[in-house]
């Protein structure tokens, strides 16, 4: 079910006449039924096993799905729709990337400080480095070949060799990091959601830049990068999403979304962007491109802890991690169900 932001919609088009109806308008209304035509719904779901799960990604050249999970990763083949045996074995895994032209994945796994490499055919280890302490979001930068690691209470960044498995430099920035992306050129930029700011780096040089305040932005976590348009979307607990201009690095304005994000997703080639928010069960709609964007065109219902997630950029499916959730103790926080485990998925319409 999708709920518009405001009171627009086809309906609206049919109380036009077309004689009195200006070419702007006429415009705007098509690119709004457009863009409501792509906005996904959930269609289905796969389950998967038991176990607390993070942040997860596609391989579309395989048909995969891989989650990062409390002790392994889930491997799901999405053209069956069903979960396979899962890989490795995880201390707390936060990132799940797989490298390019490659059959391996890296892993960070938070309560051993380390990163494991992983192959996708044997479910082999093929190795792991040590980094800082809580690795948590990280990414391959095609640009440079190196892979990124944020590691939390550390404050650093740990650029490795993946080839090598070697960690060939350290940049340290502040404890809190969270989610990362590289902008223009070797620029990297990563939330902190400890000082409500975006850290920022060159990966090139190994230098630390000027922090970038998300004044109004609570606890940020998730983060993408528009290179089109040239701007970083962070998403907030507090429920807002946090647009930054990734060039002249100035917070732009704050979207209004829902509650417990933990990821966002880009669909650069559909010129959308999605915000899973687990507290509420909501997905936050972007459109990147039109009149006043970026700008929420409308919220889908998804199911409480849906909160990170995945994109096949073939389909434009997205893949969001969940369970069925038990009542909870008074001063704790909710448990998910045993065997209840499973990924939604929301198809375009």
């Amino acid at each position: 079910m999708v709920r518009p932001v405001d009171d627009e919609g086809e309906n609206s088009l049919m109380r036009i006449h077309p004689l009195t109806a200006s070419y702007a308008g006429l415009a705007l209304l098509m690119a709004t039924a457009a863009a409501a035509s792509t906005t996904p719904a959930v269609t289905g779901h796969i389950s998967g096993p038991d176990g607390g799960w993070d942040y997860a990604s596609v391989d579309p050249a395989h048909d995969r799905l891989y989650v990062a999970r409390s002790t392994s990763v889930t491997v799901i083949d999405l053209s069956k729709g069903k979960a396979l045996p899962s890989i490795g074995a995880i201390a707390h895994g936060h990132a799940v990337v797989l490298l390019p032209g490659t059959s391996t994945l890296m892993v960070t796994s938070g309560h051993d400080d380390s990163v494991r490499f992983l192959d996708t055919r044997s479910g082999r280890e093929l190795g792991r480095t040590a980094v800082g302490k809580d690795p948590d979001g990280a990414f391959y930068s095609t640009s440079l070949k190196l892979a990124v690691v944020m590691n939390a209470k550390a404050g650093t960044v740990s650029e490795i060799d993946p080839k090598a498995m070697k960690v060939v430099r350290t940049i340290t920035l502040k404890p809190g990091l969270e989610y990362p992306q590289q902008g223009p050129g070797s620029s990297l930029f990563a939330n902190n959601e400890d000082e409500n700011e975006l850290e920022t780096a060159d990966l090139a040089t190994g230098k630390p830049g000027k922090s970038i305040a998300l004044t109004g932005c609570e606890a940020p976590s998730g983060l993408a990068y528009d290179a089109r348009s040239g701007i970083l979307i962070s998403a907030c607990d507090n429920g807002k999403a946090a647009v930054v201009d990734a060039r002249s690095r100035k917070l732009v304005k704050l979207l209004d979304i829902g509650q417990g994000p933990d990821a966002v997703i880009l669909d650069a080639a559909r010129r959308k962007a999605y915000i899973p928010c687990g507290r509420d069960g909501t997905l936050s709609v972007i459109a990147l491109d039109g009149a006043q964007a970026p700008r929420v065109t409308g919220t889908v219902k998804t199911e409480p802890g849906a909160r990170t997630g995945a994109l096949d950029p073939r389909t434009g499916k997205l893949y969001l991690p969940t369970a069925k959730w038990g009542a909870a103790p008074a001063g704790q926080r909710p448990k998910p169900v045993p065997g209840t485990f499973h990924v939604l998925v929301a198809s375009p319409s």
